[in-house]
């Protein structure tokens, strides 16, 4: 009985607390600071654009996850990791001191440098810590606690404006950064990585950053009408993620091997990352104006309402680990997503002006349980069938798409929420249905797309994979 328990959580290990405490820091921040723009443009805008803010962070990270994750099976993740989160603090304690927006859009552009470094480590971390049924494990405990993290944002970051002013968002990194920093030099292990002994494709990484920057700045812009300044950044992205594709099969060591993509079980595990994140992050945030501006709560207490979504996610992450010793990783992956679009679907059908908060619980639950019991799997699908010294790359394959997702998803569904909805509480409620709604179909191709790239006889379950390999 005590060792059937034990097999329920991952061994608990310095490296699993550091890597899920930095990583919720990191994803924490892509989030948090939204709610304190009003408070900042009035301080040290100066008549600027304030949404810079969260875009130069985002745009950071996006162009550099790839990159970095490639650079850690190279040069290893010990000194990667420890590099990052000096970076991402010292850039912390820039913003939180920023005299101007000029100075602190370009502190948060050395944020978003860090945050990419701590996020894409995450995974080999990990990989190189544990094996088996305790690596899906300790993927699903970080990969839950991550995505929880981004949906406890709100909440936290409206009790720390609302008590300390907008620089808190940025203080409350300073100490966590020199905690994280400390246990990292002393838990992680000294043996670098062994890399290939190519030098690092630097033209085809440069490549990369160039065109994700441009992509991600366009799909980021306020502007709701198309301009010059559009073109070129569509232009510039389209040109550079041609070229780095077509260098990408001419070098010996590619900043991302292109042709895991051939693998089914890969794509499908890549499509189902970048589609969690347009449901998480694109939906939640028109949930969390429904509730402030259809319910007419305020920002802590609509941010209150995420919570069940974080409980849920924290609980069956684990459960979808657990699942994977006995049934294909598909399989897993799917359920979650049914559960997560019939979640989305409830939503769209209950909520209204004058619904109870309460009646929204069960849910918000669900959608949170199927986020929890589908994202393990996928990240164990994508590591399980790469090489151990290519993890990194993988982890910046994993992070560029959830950057990406996150982007599109706020995008697209931003442009539903246009479409069906408008100021008064009624309108505002019929563009978060639609939005809700089209969650669900996204949730439903979710399914399909993964019963179909990820079936049991593409990708048996772990238990049998080992057994055949002993």
């Amino acid at each position: 009985m005590a060792a059937e328990k034990s097999r329920r959580l991952p061994p608990l290990s310095g490296v699993l607390v550091l890597v899920m405490a930095s990583t919720g820091l990191v994803v924490v921040d892509i989030t948090i600071v939204a709610l304190g723009l009003p408070l900042i443009s009035a301080d040290v805008a100066d008549g600027g654009s304030v949404e810079s803010v969260v875009v130069t962070y985002t745009v950071a990270m996006g162009a550099l996850t790839q990159v970095v994750g490639s650079l850690s099976d190279r040069w290893g993740r010990r000194p990667l990791f420890l590099t990052g989160i000096a970076v991402f603090t010292l850039a912390s304690l820039a913003a939180m001191l920023a005299p101007s927006l000029g100075f602190l859009n370009l502190a948060r552009v050395v944020q978003g440098a860090g945050a990419a470094v701590i996020m894409v480590n995450g995974i080999p971390l990990l990989s190189d810590r544990y094996s088996g049924e305790e690596r899906n494990l300790a993927i699903g405990a970080w990969g839950s606690f991550a995505t929880a993290a981004g949906l406890l944002a709100p909440t936290l970051g409206g009790l720390l404006i609302e008590a300390f002013g907008w620089q808190a968002v940025f203080g409350i990194n300073i100490p966590l950064g020199i905690a994280a920093y400390i246990v990292a030099a002393r838990v992680l292990p000294r043996t670098a990585q062994p890399g290939p002994a190519a030098r690092p494709d630097w033209l085809g990484s440069v490549l990369l950053m160039v065109g994700l920057g441009a992509a991600t700045t366009l799909m980021l812009r306020p502007e709701a009408t198309w301009g010059i300044q559009d073109t070129a950044l569509l232009i510039v992205a389209l040109t550079s993620l041609a070229g780095f594709s077509v260098l990408q099969f001419r070098v010996p060591q590619p900043t991302l091997e292109l042709r895991l993509f051939t693998q089914p079980a890969f794509s499908g595990a890549m499509l189902a990352v970048f589609l969690s994140r347009v449901l998480s992050i694109g939906g939640s945030v028109y949930l969390v104006l429904y509730f402030a501006d259809a319910l007419l709560l305020g920002p802590t207490l609509a941010g209150l309402l995420m919570t069940p979504i974080f409980l849920a996610q924290m609980i069956t992450g684990m459960v979808g680990s657990k699942l994977l010793s006995h049934w294909a990783p598909g399989l897993v992956i799917g359920l979650g997503y049914t559960l997560k679009g019939a979640g989305l679907l409830a939503l769209a059908l209950l909520v209204a002006p004058d619904t109870p908060w309460w009646v929204l619980l069960v849910p918000l639950l669900a959608w949170g349980a199927g986020g929890g019991i589908a994202g393990a799997p996928v990240m164990a699908v994508a590591v399980n069938v790469t090489a151990p010294e290519r993890v990194g790359m993988v982890a910046g394959s994993v992070s560029t798409l959830a950057s990406v997702g996150a982007g599109i998803g706020t995008a697209a569904l931003g442009a539903v929420y246009t479409l069906y909805g408008g100021a008064d509480r009624e309108a505002v409620t019929g563009g978060v249905q639609a939005v809700l709604t089209v969650s669900a179909l996204l949730s439903g191709l979710a399914v399909a797309t993964t019963l179909i790239l990820i079936s049991p006889r593409r990708v048996p379950r772990p238990a049998r994979h080992e057994e055949a390999a002993a």
